[in-house]
């Protein structure tokens, strides 16, 4: 059971949790019920994702993620590092000065995940992220990469296919050995996984 106790104390505090894992592991379904549920007890969660909602957020999503063929990863790096640090700016850091909990459906794991496995050195990623904030805590949703692509419906983008997921799957859980991301099953029922990540939250706060 979550320490109700350890939660309550952390009611006045920011605290910042990011959700990661491959397209259609069901990790913006998690963000959305672990806000609600915090909600529920009292705590003031608010969602957000990558790429963002501002301008170069918008611009990855047209013409990076979902364009005729992937751009230069060193390119897609770059622009994903310009568009994190404008979401710290513009969302997540103003509302971790105003005490709330935000919780972001990806963040700089998917950019060493993704361009790390695209062949990019994990050491310069890091460093053109060197503004990034380091979340609280860091939750990686997974699910195999033969079962996340016949789980998306939807047309793919450019880095959904079976070889760059293995490969991201594999950054990600060198990750989760380091102790850096808390793996969570995402094969499991969709509420089995919400409460497993609700926990390991609850243990963070």
């Amino acid at each position: 059971m979550p320490n109700v106790e350890g939660l309550t104390s952390m009611k006045k505090k920011g605290f910042f949790i990011c959700i990661e894992g491959l397209d259609g592991c069901g990790k913006t379904t998690q963000a959305r019920l672990l806000v609600k549920k915090l909600r529920q007890m009292g705590f003031d969660a608010v969602y957000t994702a990558e790429p963002s909602c501002g301008k170069i957020g918008r611009f990855i999503k047209k013409y990076c993620l979902h364009g005729e063929k992937r751009v230069s990863v060193v390119v897609e790096a770059l622009l994903f590092a310009a568009d994190r640090f404008e979401h710290i700016e513009n969302e997540i850091l103003p509302a971790l000065d105003k005490g709330k909990i935000v919780v972001s459906d990806r963040y700089i794991y998917s950019s060493l995940a993704y361009q790390g496995a695209a062949g990019l050195d994990l050491k310069w990623i890091k460093m053109i992220n060197k503004h990034a904030i380091e979340p609280n805590i860091a939750i990686f949703i997974d699910v195999e990469p033969e079962i996340v692509l016949q789980r998306l419906r939807r047309k793919k983008s450019v880095m959904e296919n079976l070889e760059t997921q293995r490969k991201v799957r594999k950054v990600y859980m060198d990750f989760v050995h380091k102790g850096e991301l808390v793996k969570i099953d995402g094969n499991k029922p969709k509420m089995k996984v919400a409460k497993a990540i609700f926990e390991a939250v609850s243990k963070a706060l």
